[in-house]
């Protein structure tokens, strides 16, 4: 199992959740193409809404990946994204201040927000554990 970071409006997260998806890196398919089932994927927002909401920056939903791989979804004729399904558990938004010194994603606390300016990051155990544990994750 592999745990990942998905860097997210928190407007968009909302509709994945809403629609148990996933979408990357403004619907590319690279990133979800290195997913499998069981790989659990933690939404980083740092805006309300993408490009220009206001600042949220906090871990806004967690989920697993239940598909076995990324498939196109047509959301308008000039736009057809790629997808993941992911069941979504219960969790409250975290911020990521308080974590800052203890997230091994983050190597340089002070330019901290340039790790998540690539979309999608794989993490490590420790980090996937510190965030459920943040949003108040019990169960899997």
């Amino acid at each position: 199992m592999t745990a990942w970071v998905n860097t997210v409006s928190r407007s968009h997260v909302l509709r994945g959740v809403e629609g148990g998806f996933t979408q990357a890196n403004h619907g590319k398919p690279w990133a979800l193409r290195k997913m499998h089932r069981g790989d659990w994927i933690a939404f980083y927002s740092p805006r309300t809404d993408y490009p220009d909401g206001a600042p949220v920056q906090a871990f806004t939903a967690i989920g697993q990946v239940t598909d076995d791989e990324a498939y196109q979804s047509t959301v308008s004729e000039d736009f057809q994204p790629w997808r993941r399904d992911v069941r979504f558990v219960d969790a409250h938004e975290a911020p990521i201040r308080p974590l800052l010194e203890d997230l091994h994603m983050v190597t340089d606390s002070r330019h901290w927000g340039y790790v998540f300016r690539r979309g999608v990051i794989e993490i490590d155990q420790h980090d996937l554990e510190l965030i459920r544990a943040a949003m108040g994750v019990t169960d899997d």
